[in-house]
Formats: structure tokens, C-alpha cells, sequence
């Protein structure tokens, strides 16, 4: 069965923040730290507890509670790109129209990750990655583009390349450099 039908990490990575929030547990708290008396006087850092697969992010950098739940979203939604796998078939596996899209005609993945798209493309990539039994070169043959294209986007994003490396060392590969 090809990976064309959508993963419910696929689901939960495209709801919109107000959607994704309303299926966490949200907890404000005083943030410690330097900030000033507004600071230690308010809760204004966000703690977010995403109940479908038990992820928590937090988010204290700024003195107003907006922008944390802001950053605790983004960073709930990262989480769930890196930690949350869904089971692909590499024999069968066709991109989606997401990932195709991404690959430019040089054949590199070219997407921002303010695109809304970036992290369902990670997560997939990474679905794949852990499929082909972290071989990169065997997961960008089934994207169709080359390794060092696949190592080139993985890069890009520190905490990607982190995971991938983290999934190379968990089944006996050498990290990549």
C-alpha cells in the first residue's frame, strides 16, 4: 500500500494551531529567570501536552503569553515530526505530492521551514529513512533523488540531522558528517 493515504501525524501536522492546541493540556506557569518583575509577577510561559502522543514542549522565552503559545505550537509540531513515526513500506512507497513538490529539477529538496508543508516533508522523510533501516542512500533512491541531496536537506535543520543520526547509531550505522 503506498504512503499516498494520510498518517494521522500527517493529520495532527496540518491541523491549524488553534486545532493542535485543543488537543493538548495547556499549563501557564511563571517562567524564572531575568525579565523583570512582569515576569515574576505573571504566567506567561506556556507548557503544552499533546494527549494522541504524549509530546510536551514548553515555550518561556518572552515576557508575553501570545508569543509563547505561539513558539510552543511551532515546537510541538517539530516534535512531531522528529519523534512520532508511522510504519512505510519502502517497496511500495510513492512521495506525496508534498515531498514531490519540494524536489527541485536538479533534484535537491528545496522547501522553507516557515512553509506549513515543512514539517509533514520532514516527517515523511524521516518514515522513510527509518523504513530503509537508516540507510540515507536507500531512502533517497525511493524519493529519486541522490544521497547527497537527501544528507544536503538533513543538514539544513539541525534537530533533523540529529534524528537521523540518532536513528544511524540506534541500528548500528556510523553517524553521517
Amino acid at each position: 500500500m503506498a504512503r499516498e493515504c494520510q498518517s494521522a501525524v500527517d493529520r495532527f501536522l496540518m491541523l491549524d494551531d488553534d486545532a493542535l492546541t485543543g488537543q493538548c493540556e495547556v499549563d501557564h506557569y511563571r517562567a524564572s529567570g531575568p525579565g523583570g518583575q512582569k515576569r515574576n509577577k505573571t504566567s506567561t510561559a506556556v507548557r503544552l501536552r499533546h494527549r494522541p502522543t504524549g509530546l510536551v514542549v514548553t515555550a518561556a522565552d518572552d515576557r508575553s503569553q501570545r508569543v509563547n503559545t505561539v513558539r510552543a505550537v511551532r515546537r510541538l509540531r517539530q516534535a512531531i515530526a522528529l519523534h512520532v513515526r508511522t510504519t512505510v513500506d519502502p517497496g511500495s512507497y510513492r512521495c506525496t505530492a508534498r515531498l514531490e513538490s519540494s524536489v527541485t529539477s536538479g533534484g535537491a529538496i528545496r522547501i522553507s521551514q516557515r512553509n506549513p508543508h515543512y514539517h509533514p516533508v520532514v516527517c515523511e522523510i524521516l518514515d522513510l529513512i527509518k523504513a530503509c533501516n537508516a540507510r540515507v542512500s536507500e531512502a533517497a533512491e525511493c524519493i529519486g533523488i541522490s544521497t547527497g541531496h537527501l544528507v544536503a536537506f538533513c543538514r539544513r535543520d539541525p534537530k533533523l540531522w540529529e534524528c537521523v543520526n540518532r536513528m544511524r547509531t540506534e541500528v548500528g550505522n556510523k553517524t553521517l558528517r
